[in-house]
């Protein structure tokens, strides 16, 4: 099918001032994206999976300005965590501000450094073209086509610290686009921390292979920059016993579009993602999440909360895919909204899609406001109005905050949460 002019003309005019080198198998790897960039064009609002969420401001050819943010005295996500910090400023890593990447006891090597005969030639592109199938995902393949730096770590065994990546705007104009790999050998295991608003418009893209037995734990809190927009992928394939956990907290953002696509690839595995969005006014927030089952006896969990007031918009598209032959399979999907008021939109679209006969699939989604039984009952044993909506809603948001394993990392978010309640009106 012929793609579209208008998006073919968007294409070109986003594309006009990105290049990179076509050498090597790195080079290769961005040809073929390209080329599959091109056959797609980028996304239009008439798209299925754009219904929801105007694309114009992730794909125009100027980035939007977005004025840099003061967060204060408040001190820096999981700072209170023994890791190791890797840092980019405006989507280019800064080695000076950077600790040593060889004290987290696994292999770190930026993109624009990787060798010939790297082990990433195999993984670099190839979860994001299958994640191509069935719903085209142009902004995934933009990153792999022309990101400027990023990071491939290769796990071998249990990682001595959680590797934390930060990410830091400087430039009320910058337009950042990065590119991940991840490879967790059998029986590995890395915790992926990453924080962050990244730039003033920020598209990137990670790849996860988590072999037989491996255990791959993901946190991110996506920064407080009120005029920030982004775009992110997560492409993970899964294999035999192993496990993906993800967790997502945003405040704040004017456009955020969180892409996870996941495989389960091999028997008895278990993939999570959660996520907790609070936003106020201006905000549009969309998670879309695809998970293909393509083994036995696996499972996965999809928990999406927002909370939302004075005009916020929450998206979240699910899908579970239960292939044939794919047995055993237990799916558990709930997404869900609070609205602070009734000038906020949540748009919810679930999805199954069976093809074996013994699984376990549900799948929910509901919106309301806050419980004003409950809130009675707080307020009639002398529990202050602002402390007790804020109680419910930390209670709200508790089930995709449990799905994080780390305790110290879960009392982060959490305070996190409480300095943004304190600071927002009802």
């Amino acid at each position: 099918m012929a793609v579209p002019q208008a998006k073919v003309d968007a294409l070109a005019a986003r594309i006009a001032g990105l290049s990179f080198e076509r050498e090597g198998w790195l080079g290769a790897a961005r040809v073929e994206a390209l080329s599959r960039l091109s056959s797609m064009g980028l996304p239009g609002k008439r798209d299925e999976y754009w219904r929801y969420t105007d694309p114009t401001d992730l794909i125009q050819p100027r980035t939007a300005t977005a004025a840099l943010f003061d967060a204060g005295d408040e001190p820096p996500v999981f700072d209170a965590i023994d890791r190791i910090t890797l840092v980019f400023v405006d989507g280019v890593f800064d080695a000076a501000a950077s600790d040593d990447p060889a004290l987290a006891g696994v292999e770190i090597t930026r993109l624009s450094q990787a060798p010939d005969l790297h082990w990433a030639r195999d993984l670099y592109g190839v979860l994001e073209a299958r994640g191509q199938s069935p719903v085209q995902r142009p902004l995934a393949a933009l990153a792999t086509a022309f990101a400027t730096d990023g990071l491939l770590i290769r796990v071998t065994g249990k990682a001595a610290k959680p590797v934390s990546l930060v990410y830091r705007h400087d430039s009320e104009t910058s337009d950042a686009i990065l590119h991940h790999c991840v490879r967790l050998d059998p029986g590995a295991e890395l915790t992926l921390l990453e924080s962050g608003p990244g730039a003033a418009r920020f598209t990137t893209a990670m790849e996860v292979e988590v072999a037989d037995g491996a255990r791959f734990h993901h946190v991110r809190v996506q920064g407080r920059d009120h005029q920030r927009r982004a775009a992110t992928h997560v492409f993970a394939r899964l294999g035999a016993e192993s496990l993906f956990k993800s967790f997502t907290l945003t405040a704040n953002g004017v456009l955020t579009r969180n892409e996870v696509v996941l495989e389960l690839a091999g028997d008895d595995g278990v993939a999570h993602v959660a996520g907790a969005a609070m936003g106020d006014g201006a905000f549009h927030h969309d998670d879309t999440v695809f998970i293909t089952h393509d083994a036995e006896r696996c499972e996965s969990r999809q928990v999406f909360k927002k909370v939302l007031k004075h005009g916020a918009v929450g998206v979240f598209q699910g899908k579970i895919l239960v292939k044939q032959g794919a047995q055993k399979t237990d799916g558990y999907q709930i997404s869900q909204s609070l609205l602070l008021d009734e000038d906020c939109q949540f748009l919810a679209k679930p999805e199954l899609e069976i093809y074996a006969d013994d699984v376990k699939c549900s799948h929910g989604s509901t919106s309301g406001a806050i419980d004003e039984t409950a809130l009675f009952y707080l307020r009639s044993r002398g529990v202050p109005l602002r402390s007790a909506q804020a109680l419910l809603v930390l209670a709200f948001l508790a089930e995709a905050i449990g799905e994080i394993e780390d305790e110290l990392i879960v009392e982060d978010i959490r305070q996190r949460l409480e300095n943004w309640l304190a600071r927002h009106e009802y």
